[in-house]
């Protein structure tokens, strides 16, 4: 398990950062995720191997903090006006691109090279921040809802479960029917 230091936002470190997973990315699309290694990215990085090692360890630490990255929304959830449209919108895309090759391997990468569970965190962290904004916006309109953690329990959950355990495809229906029985456990869950 290689030490992690703090890192600074901006500076040096964050350059080092930036480039690395560029080339992580560029080199993935370019020549596949098996021909990567590190003194490969490190060139296209402009950073020495040593570097690399230093900061992330190996290169499944540093795939896993790519893949953290990539896994990261975008931007937030749509407002469609109600509790259920929004959730039931948001839980498709969700699921699509959870489901979809590249988002099955990242959730892959980020959980494989994370030896203390931090991946994992910031990777629940991400759909929480999501499922809170939709029940914030909810809740501004006065309608109520089940709690964060009965969304994560009832609609989250069971999609990761079914994306890593179960590969075959899922129809955006499964996502709808997990929130219509999520809102149905009502406010009180």
């Amino acid at each position: 398990m290689s030490p992690k230091p703090m890192v600074r936002p901006g500076g040096r470190s964050a350059r080092v950062q930036s480039a690395v997973h560029t080339a992580v990315r560029e080199l993935e699309a370019e020549r596949g995720r098996d021909a990567l290694t590190v003194p490969i990215i490190a060139a296209r990085a402009g950073v020495t191997p040593s570097t690399i090692y230093r900061r992330w360890g190996d290169l499944q630490e540093l795939l896993s903090d790519v893949a953290v990255q990539r896994l990261r929304p975008d931007s937030d959830p749509a407002d469609h006006g109600d509790l259920r449209a929004d959730l039931t919108a948001w839980a498709e895309q969700f699921l699509d691109e959870m489901s979809a090759p590249p988002g099955r391997a990242y959730i892959r990468d980020a959980l494989l090279g994370d030896p203390d569970g931090g991946n994992a965190g910031a990777c629940s962290a991400y759909a929480i921040e999501q499922v809170e904004l939709i029940l914030a916006r909810a809740a501004e309109r006065g309608e109520s809802g089940p709690d964060v953690d009965a969304i994560v329990d009832h609609v989250v959950a069971p999609m990761m479960y079914r994306i890593q355990f179960r590969p075959e495809p899922l129809p955006p229906r499964y996502a709808r029917n997990l929130v219509d029985t999520a809102l149905d456990l009502g406010p009180d869950r």
